[in-house]
């Protein structure tokens, strides 16, 4: 049974469909896919390409990541300032990193809207993702969850996005390695991670769930240099809001990936 097909099989014995592209970050050649062109739900994927537009922004002198921000917790998300009772003050970067590592939904609205939907696609065009749209921000997502009005992407997209973050195209070499430092703190472990767990192996990633959509994108970095970029988007008709098996298999299908790549 090839590689692909172990793929589709864990999916489907987790009840899920699933997408899937892995890439070998240092020779981008070699590659593993599962339907890596399919368009997918982001859901909080989409904060991935709003940190790579902040930081590109910095880069450009059109802001300072010190920019002090007030926010106000809407109650949207699970975490993070969204369900804090107070005003926080936060700089722009910290926003970010609450963004990120927790998936903080007031964080995320309030970067998004001092960027603006527009420059978040325009920067998104500049590094190639042509199947990819940012159409709204997490009080959009759940504004218009009931019309299908969410961020959208490809597998093979978000893999080219993390790939020029890890190879500092995405920003300049500085930049890069601060959204890298960023990616490597988030706080989830059953997902991505799941499929390697070792200290010898570093996930760095960022998850992204919906009723019924369980995603991660992320890169494993192993102690001899080898660093790939996986993307891992599923679907189910269960609308629970856990579902272990299905992070789970998202971390199985990670990693027979990466075996696969590593393998040659």
């Amino acid at each position: 049974m090839t590689a692909d097909e172990r793929i589709a099989r864990t999916f489907a014995r987790a009840g899920a469909t699933g997408t899937l592209h892995a890439v070998d970050i240092d020779d981008p050649g070699r590659s593993l896919e599962l339907a890596p062109d399919e368009p997918v739900v982001m859901a909080s994927v989409f904060k991935l390409a709003v940190l790579a537009q902040l930081f590109r922004a910095s880069d450009a002198g059109e802001l300072d990541l010190r920019e002090r921000v007030v926010v106000v917790g809407d109650e949207l998300g699970l975490t993070g300032i969204s369900q804090l009772r107070d005003p926080v003050e936060m700089s722009l970067r910290d926003l970010a990193q609450s963004m990120m590592t927790v998936s903080d939904c007031s964080a995320a609205d309030a970067v998004f809207d001092r960027l603006g939907e527009a420059a978040i696609n325009a920067n998104l065009r500049r590094l190639g993702l042509e199947a990819t749209v940012v159409d709204g921000c997490c009080r959009d997502m759940f504004a218009a969850a009931g019309a299908g009005l969410l961020p959208r992407t490809t597998a093979r997209d978000m893999t080219r996005l993390l790939t020029a973050i890890w190879r500092d195209a995405a920003a300049a070499p500085a930049a890069c390695a601060e959204m890298r430092r960023v990616l490597g703190l988030q706080v989830w472990p059953h997902r991505l991670a799941s499929g390697f767990p070792s200290d010898a192996i570093h996930v760095s990633g960022k998850t992204g769930t919906w009723p019924g959509i369980r995603n991660e994108v992320g890169v494993v970095e192993y102690a001899d240099g080898g660093r790939y970029a996986v993307a891992v988007f599923t679907t189910t008709e269960r609308q629970a809001a856990t579902a272990p098996e299905i992070d789970h298999a998202i971390g199985t299908a990670g990693r027979i990936a990466v075996d696969a790549l590593r393998r040659g």
